[in-house]
This record gives structure tokens, C-alpha cells and sequence, in this order.
């Protein structure tokens, strides 16, 4: 382990900046003298980062467990290790693939003899700023693509991942040097100062207001970002689906982590006529999955802030006529442990707040409709989501929504599990994000894709020198027909 960084390193609130940016020149000057890992390199990377999983994985549910105050073991099975293994796993398969220069087509009438190709090649150095909610998928995912780029990688955690984090600055010099990775912890203003350090690339995920300044900061030294800032996800169930499997596999989706999911349900729509029916099942699919909300397999909300904003979301909405419905056997909150019991919530208006932001907790609208239309004019009137959830078996249908509403992925007739799909891109489009990883999409957004023009011993570019004259003249009017 170099001596500059230390894994273990504490920051302090005086700290951060000399250490950040003294971290960024060790690892930058590690690519200068190795800027184009071989594959054996970039394999040896992701085996490590795998192993560094497996390892630890009792120790991670621990930590995580710890940060939340309670989080489901079962949860942070399925969504922290096998996803961050698996993604692994994937990037292993297909990683010498990846790497191969492509050939490009060349236009042998204006260049014979020459050839065109395409190199993917390392970036450098990425910064990665990591939510609270998935700590582990969310930075080894990215770290997945970022290794099989080649790259070398920083990583923020968050202030509600404290003791992950600890472990994870323990652990991984036993893994990699700190010129190639290293995590730090969020004293204050670690985030800041972060984000304003002259990254090859950068990536965030988290909220649009934090996205926003993350962005500005980006923007002075013109380091590319990707910002996953998730939004408010809709779920619309047409007349034609099962409304009881709708409800089963919406309400797994919306008590998975208690919702705190970026790309959760957010609100769903519900054919008007089929409004009570929808309550009722979920009554009774809300009794089964979550039949005391003092159980460890259902996780608490993070934080205290979170807890009462939640709260004072369904005050709000109570306040102001809606209807709301207690689907955890009527349950009341649990203070102590931040327990909130999952809730449908009816006869939503524009002014409440669980319309106007992002929920992040296990509360679900429930917009009644009569036509396809209104669903479209709805959504489209607001933010482009992360997410969208058409419930049909109605082909036409189907390609009715994806041709008229816009989102950054879709997942038809279930919800939450196309981020799991390792060989999609994942990635938002407009306020709920800009740019794509995961895969194939990853190793290329962490990756220069350089263009190589190889000319020919004879080039025809000598007919075409100045001084002009007749045989410029008739060369350019040559080529033209040609064109034409």
C-alpha cells in the first residue's frame, strides 16, 4: 500500500481538500505510467473487486444493517452482493470483447487504401459519489465498468454509510494499492470539494438539487458527468392485466427497502372502475409481505429527517382530503426503530407534496383514470422519470406507451428489475439524469472510444493541394457526381 493515501485515512473537516486532491495526483500519475491496462490487468481488477465482495459479505450486511438502523439481510443479499457479484461476472464474460478495436468503413473513392478503426481506451481517473440507499451496488457497480475500462477510481460515500465505509477503507488496501482505488468518508464538505476536483469523469447518483450543483462544480474544470438523479416513477395498470398480479409484483417493488429506491414505484394509475378492487388486494397482499413492520426483514427508513419527512408528506396529504390507507394490518409507526407501515394514499391533489416530490419511502399514490390519454398527458407534463412501469399485455398498447412517454428505462408488467439486467444500459434522460453505464454501455462511457485514421502510402489528398487549378476542379466535380 502506498504511503501517500492511506485506505484507513479519517478526514477531517480541514482535511479533505489536500488529501483529495494529493489521492488524485498519485493516481494520475499511476496512469501516465500505465495508461492502457492489458486485459490480464483489467481481469485481475474485477477478480479482486469480486473477491473483496465475497470476503466481506457478513461484514458488509453488518455495516449496512448498522447505517440504516435496520435493514433487511435478506434485501441487502439480494440487491447489494449478487448484483454487484453478478454485474462482475457479466464484465468478466464479455470484457475481451469489448476490448477489441473495431473496424470502421472507409470511402475508397475519396481514400483508397486507407483504414478507419475505433480504440477504446482508459480515461484515467473517475470520482464516484455514492448514495446512502445501495452503498455497495451503487459503488461497486460503477467500479465494475470503471476497472473494466481500465481506470482508476476515488470514491465518496455517503454521511448515512459510516460504518460501511470504515470497512470498505479497511478492507480494500488488501485488495488494491490506493493509486488504483480508494474510498473516503463524508465529515462535511467532503462532497463539495470532491465533486470540484478535475476528474477525467465523474459520476453521481443521487437527488436533482444535488445533482444540479454537482454538475456546476463538473462543469468549471469540463469533467464529463453521468448523474443518476431518479424522479418520480409512474406504473399505470391497463384494463386488460390481472390486477392481482399487478398489485403482488407492484407492492414487492414498493416495500422492497422500504422504497427508498430510485427507481421505485412512485405513483400508479388505476383504471377508475378498478380503484376499490386495487385497495382491497392490496390490503391483503400489504398483510402478507409485511405482516409486522418490527420484523428485521422489513427495513427501516434512514435517517430521522427522512422519517419526518415522510410523516409530514401523508399529514400534508391527510390535511388537505386524501384518503389513506394503512396496508400493514393497520400498524401504527414505529418512532423508535423509523418503521414507517406502507400506505396507500387516495384522492391526491396537485398541492400536496407526495404529488409534487419524490417520495423515497413506502408510500404509494393512487391516480385513478379512464383513458390511456390522460396517463400520457399526465406524465409528459411533468419531469421525464427514471423509470416507467406499463402493466399490459396488449401489444399495441405497449408500443403505444413506449412511442409517447419518455423515461430514462422502462420494465413492462413488473417494476424494479431492469437496472438488474447486466446487459442493458442504465441511465435517466433529462431531470432524472444524463448518461449511461452498466455493461456494455459502461465500459464505453468510461472509456475514450478513440478514432484511428490510418492513411494509405499514396494519398489521393495530393490532386486536391493548392494552388487550385483545372485538376482541383476536375477532381472535386468528380466526386461530386459520385455523390450525388
Amino acid at each position: 500500500m502506498s504511503t501517500a493515501i492511506k485506505q484507513t485515512e479519517s478526514l477531517q473537516p480541514d482535511e479533505p481538500s489536500a488529501a483529495l486532491h494529493s489521492c488524485l495526483e498519485q493516481q494520475r500519475q499511476a496512469y501516465h505510467s500505465a495508461p492502457n491496462p492489458a486485459y490480464q490487468q483489467r481481469k485481475a481488477d474485477l477478480l479482486a473487486l469480486k473477491q473483496m465482495v465475497v470476503d466481506h459479505q457478513e461484514d458488509i450486511i453488518e455495516a449496512i444493517n448498522r447505517d440504516y438502523g435496520n435493514r433487511s439481510r435478506h434485501e441487502s443479499l439480494i440487491s447489494e452482493i449478487f448484483m454487484s457479484i453478478d454485474g462482475i461476472a457479466h464484465s468478466l464474460d464479455h470484457l475481451k470483447s469489448w476490448m477489441k478495436p473495431q473496424r470502421r468503413s472507409i470511402d475508397i473513392t475519396t481514400y483508397p487504401g486507407a483504414t478507419n478503426r475505433v480504440i477504446p481506451q482508459p480515461l484515467g481517473v473517475v470520482g464516484v459519489i455514492v448514495p446512502w440507499n445501495f452503498p455497495i451496488q451503487l459503488s461497486i457497480i460503477p467500479l465494475t465498468s470503471i476497472f473494466a475500462a481500465g481506470n482508476r477510481a476515488m470514491v465518496k460515500m455517503s454521511e448515512n454509510s459510516i460504518a460501511l465505509t470504515h470497512l470498505l477503507q479497511e478492507a480494500s488496501g488488501d485488495y488494491f494499492p490506493a493509486e488504483k482505488l480508494t474510498f473516503f468518508e463524508e465529515t462535511g464538505g467532503v462532497g463539495i470539494q470532491f465533486s470540484q476536483l478535475p476528474f477525467d469523469h465523474l459520476v453521481f447518483t443521487g437527488s436533482g438539487r444535488t445533482g444540479k450543483s454537482v454538475m456546476a462544480s463538473a462543469a468549471k474544470n469540463l469533467t464529463p458527468v453521468t448523474l443518476e438523479l431518479g424522479g418520480k416513477s409512474p406504473a399505470v395498470i391497463a384494463p386488460d392485466f390481472p390486477l392481482k398480479k399487478a398489485v403482488e409484483r407492484i407492492l414487492f417493488a414498493k416495500l422492497f427497502n422500504a422504497g427508498q429506491v430510485c427507481v421505485d414505484v412512485d405513483y400508479v394509475f388505476v383504471p377508475e372502475a378498478k380503484v376499490e378492487e386495487f385497495v382491497a388486494l392490496a390490503c391483503d397482499q400489504g398483510a402478507a409481505l409485511c405482516p409486522d413492520i418490527n420484523s428485521t426483514d422489513y427495513t427501516s427508513i434512514i435517517d430521522q429527517r427522512s422519517f419526518d419527512r415522510l410523516q409530514h408528506a401523508l399529514a400534508d396529504a391527510e390535511q388537505k382530503g386524501a384518503r389513506l390507507v394503512n396496508i400493514a394490518s393497520g400498524q401504527p409507526a414505529n418512532d423508535q426503530q423509523r418503521k414507517l407501515p406502507p400506505t396507500l394514499v387516495l384522492n391526491t391533489t396537485e398541492d400536496m407534496v407526495l404529488r409534487r416530490e419524490e417520495i423515497f419511502g413506502p408510500i404509494l399514490p393512487v391516480l385513478p383514470y379512464r383513458e390511456t390519454r390522460e396517463v400520457v398527458e399526465y406524465i409528459n407534463r411533468h419531469d421525464r422519470p427514471l423509470a416507467f412501469y406499463p402493466f399490459t399485455d396488449d401489444k399495441k398498447l405497449q408500443s403505444f406507451y413506449l412511442d409517447h412517454v419518455m423515461s430514462g428505462g422502462v420494465c413492462i408488467n413488473d417494476a424494479l428489475l431492469h437496472p438488474g439486467q447486466h446487459d442493458l444500459p442504465f441511465g435517466g434522460v433529462g431531470a432524472s439524469g444524463m448518461g449511461q453505464y452498466h455493461g456494455y454501455e459502461g465500459f464505453q462511457a468510461f472509456s475514450k472510444l478513440r478514432p484511428v485514421f490510418h492513411q494509405a502510402k499514396f494519398s489521393t489528398m495530393k490532386f486536391l493541394s493548392p494552388p487550385y487549378g483545372k485538376l482541383a476542379d476536375f477532381v472535386i466535380g468528380l466526386l461530386l457526381k459520385l455523390k450525388s
